[in-house]
């Protein structure tokens, strides 16, 4: 039938009505017979595009599934969502990463594309189906061990020589596991040392971003760090940047707002990896998201089922959730960037870095993916209220600026005033 959405403020800005035909791609003109969503004051943005979801199926079906995490995520605002590789068994075969993929199409709520493992089993020492996972039908075009650092530089280099025939991306989790190990669980600082936490010092990133920019450049070819956290990262990626180096950066939302002082009463749904760090490098990964030295917002969505996040600390998974706040964290974050910012961290540039030309746009001729935002609205977060499986809500009792209210994939309305449709 086509939909005809109204009153709608485009990226914030003109108040302009959205086309959509029956096929569901934006159209110039009202297609006949077709239904109409109410958006009088609402903004209108691209489909969210979200670089680092951890969707858990297969093997942790109890934490979270491609379904409900294609439910959170289209709360959320998005359309599509990058699945992360750390599954049971690990996405490091073409049909595995198949599996995913079509798991995603039959939720049919948001695009859900299989990230690839750089190397086999997360070992860090044998090159993955690279290739094979790229020439599949889920079209791979974005790989990572995340969840652990691909350590070897020699390995590193060789896949990002590897990605280049297609087109691809190597996405590192920057953690040298010399300077910081698997325990390795808070900032490194006065507060670590008091509570008794082994430390993680931002210098363990560092190393890492640093030694990658260089092999970018030395391969000519694209490395994308996941989840900076530290302002010394800030620094490489605005250096290497300006070199002209192929290098793209995301942060999570939590790293632009909570702070590592949230440690003191050990509780385990902050403990996340990298670590919450202090306020200073906070401040600098504000700066770096608004300048552009940063290129996205990625939400590093890392539900837990109770029983692996209600231990002591130091014992306790790592991760949070993140998908269905994630906008309203950033807009609270950073109350000042522009709508049409907001759509270049959260949308278009993730579609770009991830290979998806079909999101990321409003544009005549393009799918309709689409996220209505009620700019004004707080919200009081309530981990009770979560469609995820998991219940790991770092803002729960928290009040966050602005609220998902529709949102529409691939011409389709998925959320309606806030509720799964």
């Amino acid at each position: 039938m086509g939909l005809i959405i109204t009153g709608a403020k485009l990226l914030g800005d003109k108040t302009q009505d959205l086309y959509v035909d029956d096929a569901g791609r934006l159209v110039a003109e009202a297609p006949s017979g077709a239904e109409t969503l109410d958006a009088d004051g609402l903004v209108a943005l691209p489909g969210l595009v979200d670089l680092h979801t951890h969707l858990r199926e297969p093997g942790r079906e109890d934490a979270e599934t491609i379904l409900s995490g294609s439910q959170a995520a289209a709360i959320g605002g998005f359309t599509a969502v990058l699945a992360m590789a750390n599954t049971s068994p690990v996405t490091d075969t073409a049909e595995a990463a198949l599996r995913v993929f079509d798991l995603g199409r039959e939720a049919g709520l948001v695009d859900v594309q299989p990230v690839g493992a750089v190397t086999k089993g997360l070992n860090g020492q044998e090159l993955a189906e690279l290739g094979l996972m790229a020439r599949s039908r889920a079209r791979v075009r974005v790989f990572s061990d995340d969840g652990k650092c691909v350590h070897d530089a020699r390995v590193m280099r060789r896949a990002l020589e590897y990605v280049k025939a297609f087109g691809g991306v190597v996405s590192q989790h920057a953690q040298d596991p010399t300077l910081a190990g698997p325990t390795a669980c808070c900032h490194e600082g006065e507060i670590s040392g008091r509570l008794g936490l082994p430390g993680w010092p931002g210098i363990a990133e560092e190393v890492i971003v640093a030694r990658d920019v260089m092999l970018a450049r030395h391969t000519a070819s694209r490395v994308h760090i996941a989840h900076v956290s530290t302002a010394g990262s800030v620094e490489v990626l605005r250096w290497a940047k300006a070199q002209g180096i192929d290098v793209t950066a995301e942060v999570t939302p939590h790293h632009l707002l909570l702070t590592t002082d949230l440690l003191e009463g050990y509780d385990p749904t902050f403990k996340v990896n990298p670590p919450l760090r202090p306020a200073e490098d906070v401040a600098a990964l504000r700066v770096a998201l608004a300048d552009g030295t940063i290129d996205a917002v990625a939400t590093d969505h890392a539900p837990h089922a109770r029983h692996d996040k209600e231990h002591a600390f130091v014992d306790a998974a790592f991760g949070m959730l993140g998908l269905e706040t994630a906008l309203a964290v950033v807009r609270t974050a950073l109350p000042d960037l522009s709508w049409s910012d907001v759509a270049r961290v959260m949308s278009s540039n993730p579609a770009r870095i991830a290979g998806l030309p079909d999101h990321g746009s409003l544009d005549v001729g393009t799918p309709a993916h689409i996220v209505l935002v009620d700019p004004d609205t707080s919200v009081t977060i309530d981990r009770a209220d979560s469609v995820s499986l998991s219940r790991n809500n770092p803002w729960h009792g928290r009040s966050l600026t602005s609220r998902v209210v529709h949102t529409v994939y691939a011409g389709r309305v998925t959320v309606r005033d806030g509720a799964l449709v």
